[in-house]
């Protein structure tokens, strides 16, 4: 659990990446998919290049940061796949994709072999989250309920502690946590991943801008997504600098991050384009629209393009 300790001082504290700019609050996860493009881009300079002075804090959960916009304490953040449904009801604006993943999974204690097997027993999940999607998908493919579990909900460091020693059943949870359990609990089983649904089902994740800035400084948001696009373009092509970089940033070990950095796609900018270009990402936000609807998470969503700024994402 050094690493809690070592998020919760980051979360005190906060990291600026110093530079002569216009000032911009900007959120991560601390995890290597939540955290590497804000820790590159901060470690590389790519924000001072591009005139942004960024103050990068770190946050157990999307849902948090979107709270953060709300409240004009953060200009910027960024949301896993569970949290989509905020910017589909109009929460926040989507400026990038940031990759697609398959860190999240299903995990159980030894001698629980199924999904069905869940049926009455304890179930730790972050509401809103990935963990918490993919929980709701094996569910479905099942043919049960959030309702057939006894849910509690817990952030990330908790359901750690909380699984390890066995006061709970099962767990939504991903990468590097997943890994850090297995530590502790090496017979756990894992009964469900993203590559169970993959690619009918694609979870993105994304980074986010507070509604007002879109329209109220447009050049800030382009200056944030050219700095984001450099950083995608340096993570792919130094993947062990970009893990290095983010086991600095978070105080977890870079092997931790490894594990978990292998389950993503290392998307460059270039890529990310040419699928906001052909609909595949508006695609990847309606079919989770859909989901979120299907689980109860909203009765109506916004169209993917109108809170997706692809064209400016492009044009950055």
């Amino acid at each position: 659990m050094a690493s809690s300790a070592a998020l919760a001082a980051f979360a005190a504290s906060g990291i600026k990446a110093r530079a002569a700019g216009t000032p911009a609050r900007i959120g991560y996860n601390g995890d290597f998919w939540g955290a590497s493009i804000s820790g590159v881009a901060a470690d590389q300079g790519f924000y001072a290049k591009h005139g942004v002075d960024a103050d990068i804090k770190v946050f157990t959960n999307g849902p948090i940061q979107v709270q953060a916009l709300g409240a004009n304490s953060l200009e910027f953040g960024y949301l896993g796949p569970g949290a989509l449904w905020l910017p589909a009801t109009g929460k926040a604006k989507i400026i990038a994709v940031n990759d697609v993943g398959f860190s999240d999974r299903v995990i159980a204690q030894a001698g629980i072999k199924s999904i069905a097997e869940l049926k009455g027993r304890k179930v730790a999940i972050a509401a809103g989250t990935s963990g918490d999607m993919l929980l709701r998908l094996a569910l479905r493919k099942a043919n049960m309920a959030m309702t057939d579990l006894d849910i509690v909900q817990m952030d990330p460091s908790t359901i750690v502690a909380a699984f390890a020693s066995k006061q709970v059943d099962a767990a939504g949870i991903w990468y590097p946590f997943v890994g850090i359990i297995k530590t502790r609990v090496p017979d756990l089983v894992e009964l469900a991943k993203n590559d169970d649904f993959y690619p009918q089902t694609t979870f993105p994740s994304v980074f986010i801008a507070r509604n007002d800035l879109v329209e109220g400084n447009p050049d800030l948001v382009k200056n944030v997504v050219r700095a984001i696009k450099d950083a995608q373009d340096f993570r792919a092509a130094n993947q062990d600098k970009a893990i290095e970089i983010t086991s600095k940033l978070l105080g977890i070990p870079a092997e931790q991050l490894k594990t978990e950095a292998g389950y993503g796609r290392f998307m460059t900018s270039a890529e990310i384009t040419k699928l906001t270009k052909d609909g595949s990402v508006n695609g990847w936000f309606a079919t989770m629209n859909d989901l979120f609807k299907t689980f109860g998470k909203l009765e109506t969503s916004l169209d993917p393009k109108d809170y997706y700024l692809g064209d400016q994402y492009i044009s950055a």
